[in-house]
């Protein structure tokens, strides 16, 4: 038995004797042990001094997801009792971002597209499409033109099967997006627990409830990740689709020019203009300024302000200083101080690293430090950097603190999601910016064992 494989069975006594190094380098074990001692020597054997007890093994991730899916089926029927099937007007139900989609498709399938922008209108369209639901949760058309050439079709179906076949897809594509770019699968012994370990993450859940499209932003970024090297072209189509929520893809510029991937960074930027381009010819040449109009009040109202009580579900640098009680200006100086950390150290691995789960993990997080306005439900990204460092983990051995720092990671999209109501401190920045050094700490290991 080689170095690589005592070094995994010393991490984890149930790991399998074959591990992702003996993928990589196939029958040359002793270039395996090599890699596998330079690794270990950069860190200070850290993932083995961080106790004898590991209490995150691959089989406990997988009952631990089992648990969580058991949670959420009595939370789904905690629910539907308490507010009548979901049909009480006072109350939230599942889907409620998903409604305001369906409203927007319903009004271009009625030959008004130009009133999604209109507040006043687009307030009475779901008045009169929900009802009494709407007066509660009526809000504005915040997304660009771009996304309206996505929601389209979805009025074509009534609301409720639009709304599980949206979920329903988004994570199919999150799931096997992020099982490519973590390799997780290996890690885990096997495709089925892989997934259960992916969909069945905090972060899923509360997208799917809330019926968002982070999962399917996640899913383009993730599969983007996994294509740049061999598939440029569809890389950059998957970085241009992300036009439809642009605060995520602040990165992803930066990363491209660090590797120099300028193939990838053309074809991203063609396809971001034609998929605005394509949303403009929809809704009309009104439909762009009207989008600026609407981002600044929301800007106003909810980033700036606090407005719904997005501080407290927003996990950014920006709303934790703004909690703390610093003006605006002071928290925006401080966000964008947080947000270059986070591109440069992203930057830094892209340059110096292949490895994609590496690549993965490091954007994943930077695009949540790097946009001061990210929701809760944006978390969804960080579920690819938690199944890249797990992967890894499992691998190589966890290091010091960092099973610690992917529990709080795996558990904020709740605390972040119910933080409304409770008010914490929000811990959300702290969490991410512990979890980016894991993973700049573990890229300092890889070019180290490379060199």
């Amino acid at each position: 038995m080689g170095l690589t494989q005592r070094a995994a069975a010393m991490v984890s006594p149930n790991a399998r004797i074959t591990t992702i190094a003996d993928t990589a380098y196939g029958p040359n074990v002793e270039m395996a042990d090599q890699g596998c001692a330079m690794y270990f020597l950069s860190r200070g054997m850290s993932g083995l001094a961080g106790g004898s007890v590991n209490w995150l093994t691959p089989r406990r991730m997988t009952s631990m997801s089992v648990a969580i899916v058991i949670v959420y089926v009595a939370f789904i029927a905690t629910w539907a009792w308490v507010s009548d099937g979901f049909a009480m007007t006072h109350g939230a139900r599942p889907g409620v971002d998903f409604s305001i989609f369906w409203a927007a498709s319903h009004l271009i399938l009625q030959g008004a597209p130009a009133q999604v922008y209109e507040h006043f209108a687009f307030t009475k369209a779901q008045m009169d499409l929900f009802g009494g639901f709407a007066d509660a949760y009526v809000v504005g058309w915040v997304y660009p033109p771009s996304f309206l050439a996505v929601v389209t079709p979805f009025a074509l179906l009534p609301l409720p099967i639009a709304y599980l076949l949206f979920i329903a897809v988004g994570v199919w594509l999150y799931t096997s997006a992020t099982m490519r770019a973590s390799n997780v699968s290996q890690a885990l012994g096997s495709k089925r627990a892989a997934a259960l370990v992916i969909a069945a993450s905090p972060c899923v859940f509360v997208a799917a409830v809330i019926g968002q499209n982070s999962l399917l932003t996640a899913a383009l970024a993730a599969l983007a990740m996994t294509r740049i090297a061999k598939k440029p072209v569809m890389a950059g189509l998957c970085i241009g689709l992300l036009a439809i929520k642009p605060q995520m893809a602040i990165v992803f510029p930066f990363v491209l020019i660090a590797a120099r991937a300028w193939n990838v960074l053309a074809v991203a930027a063609l396809t971001a203009i034609a998929v605005n381009a394509a949303g403009v010819v929809i809704c009309g040449p009104q439909s762009l300024p009207s989008f600026f109009v609407n981002a600044n009040v929301l800007r106003d109202a909810l980033l700036d302000h606090g407005g719904q009580g997005f501080w407290f579900a927003s996990p950014t640098a920006f709303s934790a200083l703004r909690l703390a009680g610093l003006p605006v200006v002071a928290a925006y100086a401080g966000h964008v101080l947080v947000a270059a950390v986070a591109i440069g150290s992203a930057c830094h691995v892209w340059r110096n690293c292949r490895d994609v789960r590496l690549r993965a993990g490091i954007l994943s997080i930077a695009a949540l430090l790097a946009s001061p306005y990210v929701w809760h439900y944006e978390l969804a990204w960080l579920g690819i950097a938690l199944a890249c460092i797990a992967a890894m983990a499992f691998d190589t051995g966890w290091l010091r603190g960092e099973k610690t720092a992917w529990l709080l990671g795996w558990l904020l999209p709740i605390y972040e999601h119910f933080n409304r109501l409770t008010m914490l401190p929000q811990l959300g920045p702290l969490i991410l910016l512990v979890l980016l050094w894991m993973v700049l700490q573990r890229a300092g290991a890889s070019v180290g064992s490379e060199q």
